[in-house]
């Protein structure tokens, strides 16, 4: 009987399964988007089956574009061992069999059924090759990325979207998605900056308003996922939207590549011992020191804004960053991750109807990974596969230390909140969570959009993954929101 496979788009970025190369979306990762991951399809697919062939060898005479499309119809296949066999050994602790298979069947749950492989692209990234293999499934194309290094084996595996300029042969390109209404590109400059030093060096985007200044400044940091600046998902591009929109109204703005896309293979290789801190918070910091330092803005009213992902630890980078004027918070979760993925696992099998018993079980076990994720007697010994999304256990212990409500009151300084009414992945439990937390104190403020979903993008009707794909902008009014608040805040004395 084919297994019915129930995938989440999580809040949590989880290095890929430690599979990164500098992609974009990863099948377990997310939005998270805003970054986000590709996204789920609510519907549950079919796996592809069948019986395990020979260990294959890499590539005809070594060649790099031959092993990423043997990759990809290994697992097609069905594969597994095979495809394993291809791998270093840091993939192979990273991703075994088992793990491969999984990510399979997500890939598949996603997508709907495989259909086949079409044109294989190549770019060298010393010392590896970076192979995209064009790979079509019932929903639509997607890249999967093969990290191919000097000797001949995979190094790294990754999921991409088509990104515009990227077409299938014979296809029309794509064209860049127009800026928002609400941007006057008159009205300010950009200029690529870099966050940080080696060896995690960050590259950057500074809208900067046109004029002597000094401006205001804004962070933006990401959610899950190995994002890129935009926090590219699908055809949308809230970072930009709000970087874009933020400066057409006098406001500086820093966005930035996250150091899992950059340096993901960096990061895979310490994966036992990658806390938040390495993924999201020091960079953050980084980024505020920056602006500080930077001609033209005011280095008493730099801001951090963070979304999802970023928003949950917002509390956490602010309470690291003294100077940093006030928080910004879009769409963070101000419950335990485990407990928030949980409740995202859930929704999607509510998409479903009746949840079938493999569901039913799947659902189980994801229950109780969250619950020892939580548990204070967490070990660091714990295996990674007891665990929610594969995560190494010191990820979790290090969470578990961490309480955003507690830091946020600690904080005295002024917060933003904002929240999409339409958002499953982040919910009104989260913005209730915010709102009591920080009741009576006059330098807080929230605002609720009910029709905007995580993205901050406007929709209608129940909210699935797939609403992702469709094209938009952040909402104006979320837009305009933000700025407001930072011009009052600013004008007000700390």
């Amino acid at each position: 009987m084919p297994r019915r496979v129930l995938v989440a788009l999580p809040l949590l970025v989880i290095l890929a399964a430690a599979c990164s190369g500098g992609g974009t979306t990863g099948p377990s990762g997310t939005p998270g988007p805003s970054g986000t991951p590709a996204p789920a399809t609510p519907a549950a697919s079919e796996v592809a089956t069948g019986v395990p062939s020979a260990v294959p060898s890499p590539g005809p005479d070594g060649d790099p574009a031959a092993l990423g499309r043997q990759v990809v119809e290994g697992m097609a296949r069905g594969d597994f061992t095979g495809v394993e066999a291809l791998f270093d050994e840091t993939m192979r602790t990273a991703l075994p069999e088992a793990k491969l298979r999984e990510l399979w069947d997500a890939l598949l749950g996603q997508l709907g059924a495989y259909q086949g492989t079409g044109e294989v692209r190549t770019a060298t990234q010393d010392p590896y090759t970076i192979v995209l293999v064009r790979t079509d499934f019932a929903s639509g194309p997607v890249d999967i990325q093969v990290t191919v290094d000097s000797a001949g084996r995979v190094a790294g595996l990754f999921v991409r979207p088509v990104e515009a300029g990227s077409p299938a042969p014979g296809a029309s390109p794509t064209p860049a998605p127009s800026p928002a209404a609400y941007v006057k590109l008159d009205s300010f400059h950009e200029s690529d900056v870099t966050i940080g030093a080696a060896p995690w060096a960050l590259p950057g985007t500074l809208s900067m308003p046109n004029g002597a200044g000094p401006f205001p400044a804004v962070v933006l940091v990401h959610g899950s996922g190995p994002n890129d600046r935009d926090e590219t998902l699908g055809p949308n591009k809230p970072f930009r939207d709000l970087a874009q929109g933020l400066a057409s109204q006098g406001i500086a703005v820093l966005r930035y590549e996250k150091r899992t896309k950059v340096h993901g293979e960096q990061t895979a290789a310490d994966i036992a011992s990658v806390t938040v801190k390495e993924e999201t918070t020091d960079d953050a910091v980084a980024a505020v020191g920056l602006l500080r330092r930077t001609a033209g803005i005011d280095p008493e009213a730099v801001f951090v804004l963070g979304h999802s992902l970023g928003g949950y630890l917002g509390p956490r980078i602010l309470a690291d960053t003294p100077d940093a004027r006030g928080l910004i918070i879009l769409a963070g979760s101000s419950r335990p991750l485990p407990e928030v993925i949980v409740d995202q696992y859930e929704y999607l099998a509510s998409l479903q109807g009746s949840p079938s018993p493999d569901i039913q079980a799947q659902l189980a076990a994801i229950r109780e990974q969250a619950a020892r994720a939580m548990s204070p007697d967490l070990s660091p010994t714990t295996p990674a596969d007891q665990l929610p999304l594969g995560v190494p256990a010191p990820y979790w212990i290090d969470l578990g230390r961490y309480d955003p409500l507690a830091t946020v009151t600690t904080l005295n300084r002024p917060v933003l909140v904002l929240q999409g009414g339409r958002d499953y992945q982040v919910t009104a439990a989260d913005f209730d969570g915010w709102k009591k937390a920080l009741s009576g104190r006059q330098d807080a403020a929230f605002h609720l959009y009910p029709a905007l979903n995580h993205l901050f993008i406007a929709g209608q009707g129940q909210i699935t993954p797939a609403e992702y794909e469709v094209p938009g902008h952040v909402a104006p009014e979320a837009v305009a929101d933000v700025a407001a608040w930072v011009s009052k805040v600013n004008a007000t004395a700390p």
